[in-house]
């Protein structure tokens, strides 16, 4: 997953395996050059912070899921899917596993990271084929952020080989989002009907054309929300 031929793979790989050997407040920069057989210098020209080796990994692992997320036909709704794309993601971070309980004890918290996992989680969705545009995508993006960190935290304590703790608490939580979806999803048609109403009756609807025009291809139906 890390092209360890480059500086930047090498830091990468330096800060996952001193986190997987100590606390990850005691992993310092310089710690890091060390381990990845670069100077100071060198570090600083790829990375400004520890922040910032954290979001490139969590890009790199998006990278990974991305290339090999998994085929779907068609027939799978989309609460299936994206279980799918979150287990292959888990399946991804298993050889980091140790560093990354080490990283989750210290509770790191930056507005980087806070980014970077949004932007991961909407990558997810597209994998999983989900609609992440507009509110009803922003709140997919936002549900599946708080399903994977929680289930992160269950997958971390699970040492069942088949993950089947895990599993069982993503299926949970995501029937969870999936039924709170549906609830938005009609709230937010509900005012839209609404204003769509007010507007018309202050004679600010859209215009619509005295004949309407042909189209070859049917309507898009709406995906079910998933969360």
């Amino acid at each position: 997953m890390l092209d360890q031929s480059t500086n930047k793979g090498r830091i990468i790989a330096a800060t996952m395996r001193l986190a997987a050997e100590r606390p990850w407040d005691d992993v310092l920069m310089k710690d890091i050059a060390e381990a990845a057989a670069i100077d100071l210098a060198a570090l600083r020209r790829e990375f400004p912070s520890k922040t910032a080796i954290l979001s490139a990994f969590s890009r790199a692992v998006d990278d990974a899921v991305l290339s090999s997320a998994p085929k779907f036909t068609g027939s799978e709704n989309a609460r299936d899917r994206i279980f799918d794309v979150v287990m292959a993601r888990l399946d991804v971070l298993v050889p980091y596993k140790e560093a990354l309980r080490n990283i989750a004890a210290a509770r790191p918290f930056d507005m980087e990271l806070v980014r970077r996992t949004m932007a991961s989680q909407a990558w997810m969705l597209h994998a999983a084929g989900v609609r992440t545009d507009g509110v009803l995508g922003t709140s997919r993006v936002t549900g599946l952020a708080s399903v994977y960190a929680s289930v992160m935290q269950t997958w971390l304590d699970d040492a069942d080989p088949g993950s089947a703790r895990t599993m069982a608490a993503l299926d949970r939580r995501l029937k969870r989002g999936e039924q709170s979806m549906r609830m938005l999803t009609d709230i937010v048609e509900g005012a839209d009907h609404i204003a769509s109403r007010f507007m018309n009756a202050l004679g600010c609807g859209l215009r619509t054309p005295s004949a309407p025009v042909a189209s070859s291809t049917p309507a898009e139906t709406p995906p079910t929300p998933a969360i």
